[in-house]
């Protein structure tokens, strides 16, 4: 049993590890930025911007002050990729020398291209872990059967994390591919994406899943090139979260994707809404250029969504490359 678990990151994610972890724990210590949801959380023990109707356990207290997570054993990240080296970079003079920060985001460093394991392991000195797999955060919350892929380079840090996220209902399994691991995640992105494409343009379903059949095999084909294990692609991590993504409307990328295919054009910065796919599309494209790799699917999603190609001339030229 831990004494204390904290999440940075109130939103859906940080809410629903929040209640997975709590079992595990005496104290799970939620970080949000916003005052009024800390007071919300912590008055009537629901998160009002996420789960209104779902009552959270009573060892959840929220908390907008880092500082309050110094005696942290473990503590999850559920932040966008864009955002993860400011905080990690606020935590290392709070954090112990023996906590443990995990990563649940699911993209890469714009600038830098770097995952998120060598973002926190630059700013922080030691090595981090990463969790991934087909995790919906609204089941999740209700503590329902779910499960995912945790990886680290360390592998007592491994057995920490995997401790705190094990229940009987939430199934875990360890992995030491953290690049696999990582760039199952990322590239899951882009398959939402160019299946949400598809369906946007109702491409019947033996050519969609046709395609699905080729994203999948680059997929294990990039993780390769990078340096990954091609087997971790059939991991929780891997067909579990691509098959979430790409399937079920609970993916903001794969409706990103159904929008483009539809030809509707999203003006992100207006909607307020964040598509971690849409920067994983460009980094990807560079990734590929620079290590000069075939990726028909990176091509396929480049084209529609960042160049705005016409969705039907783009997938015709991808369907050339099955």
């Amino acid at each position: 049993m831990f004494s204390n678990i904290g999440v940075v990151g109130a939103g859906a994610m940080g809410t629903a590890i929040s209640q997975t972890v709590c079992d595990n724990t005496q104290n799970v210590l939620l970080y949000a930025r916003r005052e009024e949801l800390v007071e919300s959380i912590n008055e009537a023990h629901v998160n009002k911007d996420y789960f209104p109707n779902i009552r959270l356990q009573d060892n959840i207290m929220a908390i907008n002050d880092l500082n309050k997570l110094k005696d942290a054993e473990v503590i999850f990240l559920t932040l966008p990729s864009s955002t993860i080296r400011e905080v990690t970079r606020k935590l290392r003079d709070i954090i112990s020398d023996n906590c443990v920060l995990v990563s649940t985001a699911k993209g890469l460093e714009k600038k830098s291209k770097k995952r998120m394991t060598e973002v926190i392991e630059e700013e922080i000195g030691r090595p981090a872990a990463v969790l991934s797999g087909p995790n919906i955060a609204s089941e999740m919350v209700e503590r329902t059967f779910s499960s995912a892929t945790i990886a680290c380079k360390n592998n007592q840090y491994l057995e920490k994390v995997k401790k705190a996220l094990s229940t009987s209902k939430f199934k875990v399994s360890a992995s030491c591919d953290v690049v696999g691991v990582e760039y199952c995640g990322v590239i899951k992105n882009v398959i939402a994406i160019s299946q949400g494409i598809c369906e946007g343009m109702k491409i019947n379903d033996n050519a969609r899943f046709s395609v699905f059949t080729k994203t999948y095999n680059e997929t294990k084909n990039l993780i390769k090139k990078f340096g990954g294990d091609p087997n971790t692609v059939d991991d929780y991590c891997g067909f579990g979260d691509i098959i979430t993504a790409s399937t079920l409307n609970v993916s903001r990328n794969h409706t990103l994707g159904v929008l483009y295919g539809q030809k509707i054009v999203i003006d992100e910065k207006a909607s307020g809404v964040l598509f971690e796919g849409k920067n994983t599309i460009i980094i990807m494209k560079d990734l590929c250029t620079k290590y000069n790799i075939e990726c028909a699917t990176v091509d396929f999603t480049y084209d529609v969504i960042i160049d705005r190609f016409n969705p039907k001339r783009a997938f015709e030229k991808f369907w050339k490359k099955l």
